[in-house]
């Protein structure tokens, strides 16, 4: 573990990449912060690291981890070794020995640090947003931890305390909604999710879904059997699959029913028993198909149903059911909702712009009068 005296060792994973510059990064920072510290101006925060090995692993390929921190923090690192001073804001300074300590720790536990590890890292520390108060809340007025899910095949960690908010809403929760721009990690945090259900014997199967088509009316007309149909509209649900299961487990279990993907229609007439449910681009169903859709609920199911209201593609006179949904439940034991917004967004900063330009924009109607 991180520690400000000395220790006993903490023994990890090493990545066997190239060693973090030694001395830090020689800029003009480094001069500042001596400057500084010559004058008797500023004291540096100092953060001492048992295992050199993981140092190296936290800073990253030419301490680009590093270079996120102070860039975002405002602040200024010098290494030293396995020694870190930091310099800057007193606030700041602290935060960022907390974000170091926890991702050293992660390191420490086998999991591999990038930047999107660390920005992350960066918006747990601060304070929370309006999506997580009440997580907040429950914590003393803390920031809650990021929470993780551990498949067989890989460990994932929240990068906003939005998604930590979702995680632990998932695991209270018989029923939640989450809505927001794209790229928050709505629908595949929750098919992490249920893989992680799926593996540990809490459900008995997995059911994806999404109002691909218009009520089936449509599928006759696309060639192939029905799984060939329907697979062009439903692939991003596929590829969040793969990506946390071994790609052995999820062709066994297509084959055999127990993950079954399809298009909002089928579930018609249907009671969801014992399973993970999943309903995706939920903005793109109708009131009456997202009624249909909830009531399919039964005994020892949960429910997450996922969409952002600002992309609606229905035709023009329908209404989208998702927000209908939301405000009528709304109060309900056991029903949770979590809002994303662009801060939210992890895809890739470029993502976050776009989507607070088009928030910021004027709408269509007020451009013309």
């Amino acid at each position: 573990m991180a520690r400000t005296s000395s220790g006993g060792r903490v023994t990890g994973k090493a990545s066997g990449r190239r060693p973090p510059l030694t001395r830090g990064r020689k800029t003009a920072s480094d001069k500042r912060a001596n400057a500084s510290s010559a004058n008797g101006r500023e004291e540096p925060l100092v953060v001492f690291f048992d295992d050199i090995r993981l140092v190296r692993d936290l800073l990253g390929d030419y301490d680009a981890n590093l270079a996120v921190l102070e860039d975002r923090l405002g602040i200024q690192a010098v290494v030293n070794g396995n020694v870190v001073s930091l310099r800057g804001p007193e606030h700041s300074r602290e935060t960022a020995k907390s974000v170091l300590e926890q991702l050293y720790g992660r390191l420490a536990q086998g999991e591999m640090i990038g930047v999107g590890e660390v920005v992350g890292a960066i918006r747990h520390a601060r304070t929370p947003e309006p999506a997580v108060e009440a997580e907040a809340e429950q914590h003393d007025g803390k920031v809650p931890a990021a929470q993780q899910i551990r498949t067989r095949k890989r460990l994932i960690t929240a990068r906003t305390p939005a998604q930590s908010a979702y995680l632990s809403a998932l695991d209270a929760h018989d029923l939640v909604f989450a809505t927001g721009p794209a790229g928050t990690g709505k629908t595949y945090l929750a098919v992490a999710y249920a893989a992680l259900c799926l593996e540990s014997g809490k459900c008995d199967r997995l059911i994806l879904s999404r109002p691909a088509v218009e009520a089936g009316e449509r599928l006759g007309f696309l060639p192939g059997d029905m799984r060939e149909k329907v697979d062009p509209y439903l692939r991003p649900l596929y590829d969040a699959l793969y990506d946390v299961l071994a790609p052995e487990r999820v062709e066994r279990g297509l084959a055999t029913g127990m993950i079954e993907i399809a298009p909002l229609a089928f579930m018609r007439g249907r009671t969801l028993s014992h399973a993970m449910i999943i309903l995706d681009e939920a903005q793109n169903t109708t009131p009456m198909q997202m009624k249909m859709f909830l009531t399919r609920i039964g005994e020892g199911s949960k429910m997450v149903v996922t969409g952002d209201p600002t992309q609606v593609d229905l035709p023009t006179g329908k209404d989208s059911g998702l927000l209908e949904a939301i405000s009528i439940l709304e109060g309900i034991d056991d029903i949770a909702h979590i809002a994303f917004t662009g801060r939210d967004v992890v895809r890739r900063e470029l993502v976050g712009k776009i989507v607070d330009a088009y928030e910021a924009a004027p709408k269509r109607g007020e451009r013309h009068g």
